[in-house]
């Protein structure tokens, strides 16, 4: 928390008369409330600037986990169908896949971002009665959170006595001392669409080429959607690692590749050993066969 992040709070308190302050410790008070104030104002216009264009973290977060586990998981089922040879086999496993993973990631976003409002709601109610049954340690907390940033001890005190006595405090310290952010009412919908389409989208592009192919052409299909998912893996890795560190610098672009390098890695060895694994079960089905035939 910067100077400028207690500006929301310490713009709805008016500061108290000290009778035994100096004259320089009152000028001192005065600069640093102006300050504030300034440094508040032009942060709320920056922020009504930017909400407009903002796009949740948690959202983000969630469409990253869906196009990640899309990008691997069926794409490593695809390929392992494929050593089958059967074009049908694969694109109608792969949908199946498809259908019942991103159900199964969108259900557990939504019961995930349930249990965080839950969550939410019984540290509140137990920071509520925490500021009814025992003010002391509260004013402790209040206290303790100031303490890192060096603020004057009368403007401490002073704040603390305002939050004490403010309907506000639950809130306060929910956002700095807990440092949980309030769910939105929509956040676990909006959490299951966001990891279901993520997934199914994701896990669709391996799986276009072997709309365009024959029945029995399923290795060919196989090569257009190894050389497709190697694509959009890198660029799905460095689009996601360029997003967090940024996207200009030549450490940026240096850390983007590695990203993009990354993913790539992680959906071939995902690929290559369900390849391996169908492979494998194969040549146990032909060697069992064989052992009956005799």
């Amino acid at each position: 928390m910067s100077i400028t992040s207690i500006t929301g709070f310490m713009s709805n308190y008016s500061i108290l008369s000290d009778r035994s302050s100096s004259v320089d410790e009152k000028d001192m008070q005065q600069r640093l409330h102006s300050d504030v104030e300034t440094a508040g104002s032009k942060s709320r216009q920056d922020a009504d600037k930017i909400s407009a264009r903002f796009i949740d973290g948690r959202t983000v977060s969630d469409a990253i986990i869906g196009l990640s586990d899309g990008m691997t998981v069926p794409f490593a089922l695809t390929a392992g169908l494929s050593a089958l040879g059967d074009t049908k086999v694969v694109v109608f496993g792969g949908m199946a896949e498809l259908i019942a993973g991103a159900i199964s990631m969108g259900l557990g976003g939504y019961l995930g971002a349930k249990s965080e409002e839950e969550s939410y709601k019984a540290t509140l109610k137990e920071t509520e009665t925490q500021t009814m049954t025992d003010p002391a340690s509260v004013v402790g907390t209040i206290e303790d959170i100031f303490e890192p940033y060096e603020l004057p001890s009368e403007l401490v005190s002073q704040l603390t006595t305002h939050l004490s006595n403010s309907p506000m405090l639950p809130s306060f310290l929910m956002n700095f001392h807990h440092t949980i952010p309030e769910p939105s009412s929509s956040r676990a919908v909006i959490c299951a669409i966001t990891i279901a389409l993520g997934y199914f989208i994701g896990g669709f592009v391996p799986l276009v080429p072997y709309f365009f192919v024959g029945p029995n052409d399923a290795f060919l299909a196989l090569r257009w959607s190894i050389a497709t998912m190697v694509i959009a893996l890198f660029l799905f890795g460095y689009g996601k690692t360029c997003f967090v560190s940024g996207w200009g610098g030549r450490r940026n672009i240096r850390k983007g590749f590695v990203g993009g390098i990354q993913m790539v890695l992680v959906g071939g060895i995902a690929a290559g050993s369900a390849m391996g694994l169908v492979k494998a079960f194969q040549m146990l089905a032909h060697g069992s066969e064989h052992q009956k035939s005799d």
